[in-house]
């Protein structure tokens, strides 16, 4: 089995967004990182923030994990900021410690984000896609799920199930 982990970037970590990653955990058995439970500084060209969380995580990361998926609510019409912040300083690892940033090529990058309906702008994944490709990665496509009545209607967990099988 592909051995995953899924950041969760979301300013609520037991929100809709959690219940959805929740659900996908329990279905790849991927571990979770919450973002918000962490102290990652934003990117800056004199790596200020070189001791906060972001380095130690990044580096298990890429260490130990062969997919990553990106989960983050639809704030604004884009990802949240601390996923924002948490992808901008990946580039730490493309201007010092290369290696640890290499180590991204041919891993596999897949992206789940969550609103109140299924109404997420079609561009959306474009930063991660993207993303995925400047960095060598493979990118597994992405789904957007939904919570209803603090439930995952039946639809979501069937496009949940079906993404499962792809990023395994």
């Amino acid at each position: 089995m592909n051995k995953g982990i899924i950041i969760l970037g979301s300013s609520r970590s037991n929100g809709d967004t959690h219940k959805v990653v929740s659900y996908l955990k329990d279905i790849t058995g991927f571990e979770i990182v919450d973002l918000n439970k962490k102290d990652i500084g934003h990117f800056d060209y004199d790596f200020k923030n070189k001791h906060d969380d972001f380095n130690f995580l990044f580096k298990g990361i890429v260490q130990n994990y062969e997919t990553i998926v990106f989960a983050t609510p639809v704030y604004w019409y884009t990802m949240s900021g601390m996923m924002k912040t948490f992808l901008d300083r990946i580039s730490d690892f493309l201007y010092e410690e290369k290696d640890y940033g290499r180590r991204l090529r041919g891993k596999n990058m897949a992206m789940l984000s969550c609103s109140n309906d299924n109404d997420r702008p079609a561009e959306f994944n474009l930063p991660f896609s993207r993303s995925a490709t400047y960095l060598g990665m493979n990118y597994l496509g992405d789904i957007h799920a939904w919570v209803k009545a603090k439930e995952l209607p039946k639809e979501v967990k069937e496009k949940i199930d079906a993404f499962a099988l792809k990023i395994k």
